[in-house]
């Protein structure tokens, strides 16, 4: 459970200002069919996630030692850094329309996601934890709970989120986790 929890909580902070949170955005106003969006964002995140998670345990499994659990402390320090650089939407991150609502946002989330932050925090989180199901489950759902809402409700959401104090407490968050796996050696 706390795999699944600690997923959760991280993702859903990081993912505030993230780029994809951005994208999703994006697609709620080209398309307005919030369903396949958030469908697409569901299933993008679960393949992209699945992927990164286990890849973390993998890499856990295999170098194991007091110096890869350090790597991966510091792996969470450096993403509370990293979390306090807003993300911006490049211009060739423009969801064409061509294939509709869930097609594209399958297609676009999926690649955004790749090499993103939470991607790379959900690599970590299979590391630290080793159970591939735990915080793939957390890390969509976290993903969820921050890119919904945007889809729903759209502008007037994002226009009232404070995002500089939101990436603050993300970065706290990761921070937090690294310092407290690097105390706990």
């Amino acid at each position: 459970m706390e795999a699944f929890l600690t997923s959760v909580a991280l993702v859903a902070v990081a993912e505030i200002g993230d780029k994809t949170q951005l994208l999703a955005l994006v697609l709620a106003a080209r398309f307005r069919k919030p369903v396949p969006i958030v469908l697409g964002i569901l299933f993008a995140t679960l393949a992209n996630h699945a992927l990164a998670a286990l890849l973390g345990a993998t890499a856990a499994a295999w170098i194991e030692g007091a110096w890869f659990n350090t790597a991966i402390a510091v792996a969470f320090i450096a993403m509370g850094l990293w979390t306090l650089v807003p993300d911006k939407l490049d211009d060739d991150g423009e969801p064409k329309g061509r294939f509709g609502p869930f097609l594209t946002t399958l297609v676009a989330f999926f690649l955004v996601e790749i090499g993103d932050k939470t991607q790379v925090a959900t690599i970590a989180l299979g590391a630290r934890f080793g159970d591939v199901l735990a915080v793939t489950a957390g890390t969509t759902v976290g993903m969820l709970l921050a890119n919904a809402p945007v889809v729903f409700a759209g502008d007037a959401l994002v226009k009232r989120v404070p995002l500089k104090a939101v990436r603050i407490v993300a970065a706290v968050l990761f921070i937090a986790t690294g310092v407290w796996m690097l105390a706990m050696r």
